[in-house]
């Protein structure tokens, strides 16, 4: 069930209250919300009969609507209230008794509310021939820091609403879906002459994939690089400010050259070898402690994990702000580099109400297909969605993974029940963070479940066993918006005659078929076939094939799959030591 929610919208009569609620009413509902509005007239002609306009009987008036706002949010509907609420002490109190409250302050000049005024009560009022009239004869107290301020005087009807749902949303108490912030071709030809005159910020490979992912919507509900307020809370609990979860930041990280340039300015634009690709709203700079967040995202402050060793690479100083990309994220896999939007229009297409999404790194192997093959068994479709960004050097390289991907899918699933697409994304190796943080981004990308193994986005020894999967148990059901699916270690058995996992199969460790990573990694280099036990032969000749070409080109340097291992699922699994038999997807 959605967490409940009041809308309580205050401001003086005339100022817009109500004709905000009926238009709010009906963007709501759209999200699939239950929502009822309480409108002021309209209580007091039902609810509030009798009741006078002195302070005594106006704060009663406001407690009734009130307590019945408390009752449907109670029940995780949305109500939102219309009223003058003339008195500040009273909102207050109303507020301290009812959760998920949320103040809105419309905000309207005298002079525009008298010239709205059809009936003449203002300007009686002003004469003296009106006792007690609100904003003239009887005090109006404003907010002091309502959640929202809208000023119907300055905004039209539909601005002042898009303001209230943005907030909302930044909140945590709705989620409006995915949202790019994406120019193209014609359509970024303003922004594009306008980011001609910017301050240009250099960026490198990271900064760059998540700017254009940020453009895309692929991390909704972020706008953009995160703020400070986002950031701590982030660090501190793995969720935005609002209370959505999001478990790792996304900050364009400066060092204190590149801030002391940007101070001042509102907007700057980034450019990534030589072509600028996005501008970003400058709303916040402030600096990150590099040492609290290891340790909260990773786990860890060891320099010899990846992540980390990035981390206190960067530099110090932040900059967030609203994020406006001025291209697609472009992988050198064109068919395939689908935004949100365009896999979530291809799953509409192909009438799937149900899709899993399956994250990985490394070559596909029997384990994968294992997984993906039972999941299919209950969903309509799978999104094999490979991260195909920065990764460790040591990985195998991506145009060879995705050689390996399309031959899978051309002979061993049916077409009509699969859909491949680029993930841009790097590899941050986070673990179990990473596992919600894929989570999450697969939701944006229109899947409802996602197959999340014992040690996925997992590197070295950093995380415990499972620990990818434990971490899905501290949210609430529906909170994720997407299902996790939870696997089990899984392996070829010799006396079951296939694909078994702990789970399902009886038979003795001497049964089941595994490959270290090291073995994988002798069996390539001497240009032997894998066993068909492990991966499929068509794949098994593609890596043998790779990592001949590239033992050529350099035969000091030429690197065999490290990361293969007979992990079920995505791509994780450390370069060095080699990874263990089990399944590890990630």
């Amino acid at each position: 069930m959605s967490r409940g929610l009041v809308i309580w919208l205050t401001g003086l009569s005339g100022a817009g209250k109500s004709t905000i609620a009926t238009r709010l009413e009906q963007e709501l509902r759209v999200l699939g919300r239950n929502v009822t509005v309480l409108d002021g007239d309209e209580v007091r002609t039902h609810l509030s009969k009798g009741l006078g306009f002195s302070k005594e009987d106006r704060d009663t008036n406001i407690r009734r609507i009130g307590y019945v706002a408390g009752l449907v949010a109670g029940h995780g509907g949305v109500a939102i209230t219309a009223a003058i609420s003339p008195y500040r002490e009273v909102r207050d109190e109303v507020r301290s008794a009812t959760p998920g409250f949320v103040e809105v302050y419309v905000r309207c000049t005298l002079e525009e509310l008298v010239r709205r005024d059809t009936k003449g009560l203002y300007e009686k009022a002003l004469r003296g021939e009106i006792a007690n009239f609100t904003g003239v004869s009887d005090p109006y107290e404003a907010p002091l820091n309502p959640e929202i301020t809208v000023d119907s005087s300055q905004e039209t009807v539909e601005e002042s609403v898009e303001r209230i749902l943005d907030r909302l949303e930044r909140l945590g108490h709705i989620w409006r879906g995915v949202r790019p912030r994406l120019l193209e071709g014609e359509e970024g030809a303003e922004l594009r002459a306008e980011a001609a005159t910017l301050l240009v910020v250099e960026v490198g490979p990271h900064e760059a994939a998540d700017a254009l992912m940020l453009g895309t919507g692929a991390f909704s509900p972020l706008p953009g690089f995160m703020t400070g307020l986002d950031y701590r809370d982030v660090v501190g609990s793995g969720r935005l400010s609002g209370g959505q979860p999001f478990p790792i930041p996304v900050a364009l990280r400066l060092d204190e050259e590149g801030v002391q340039r940007i101070r001042g300015k509102t907007r700057v634009a980034l450019r990534h070898q030589g072509e600028v690709i996005a501008v970003v709203e400058v709303e916040d700079i402030y600096r990150t402690d590099a040492e609290t967040e290891a340790l909260s995202v990773y786990g860890t402050g060891d320099d010899a994990h990846p992540g980390v060793r990035l981390l206190r690479a960067s530099g110090r100083w932040a900059v967030g702000g609203g994020v406006t990309a001025l291209r697609r994220p472009e992988t050198g896999f064109p068919g395939y580099d689908l935004t949100p939007l365009e896999v979530r229009k291809a799953k509409a297409e192909r009438e799937w109400a149900t899709m899993v999404g399956f994250q990985t790194r490394n070559p596909v192997h029997r384990a994968h297909e294992y997984l993906q093959k039972v999941a299919l068994e209950n969903i309509d479709g799978l999104l094999l969605h490979p991260l195909v960004g920065e990764t460790k050097s040591d990985d195998i390289p991506a145009a060879t993974r995705m050689a390996c991907y399309e031959e899978l899918l051309a002979g061993y699933f049916p077409a009509e029940r699969v859909l491949l697409a680029t993930n841009p994304a790097w590899m941050r190796y986070a673990g179990p963070k990473e596992a919600v943080f894929h989570a999450l981004i697969r939701r944006n990308y229109g899947c409802t479940h996602f197959i999340v193994g014992r040690d996925h986005a997992g590197v070295g020894n950093y995380y415990d066993t499972y620990a990818a999967q434990r971490i899905f148990d501290q949210y609430e059901p529906g909170e994720l918006g997407i299902e996790i699916l939870r696997f089990e270690h899984s392996f070829w058995c010799r006396a079951c005659g296939g694909m078994a996992s702990t789970r399902t199969c009886p038979h003795a460790a001497e049964q089941r078929s595994v490959l270290s990573g090291t073995r994988v990694r002798e069996l390539l280099a001497q240009g032997e076939q894998l066993p068909a036990e492990f991966t499929r032969p068509e794949i098994a000749e593609l890596l043998r094939e790779a990592q001949a070409v590239q033992a050529a080109a350099d035969p000091a340097t030429a690197q065999t799959p490290a990361t293969v291992s007979t992990s079920a699922g995505a791509g994780a699994g450390p370069a060095s030591p080699p990874a263990s038999p089990g399944a590890r997807p990630g």
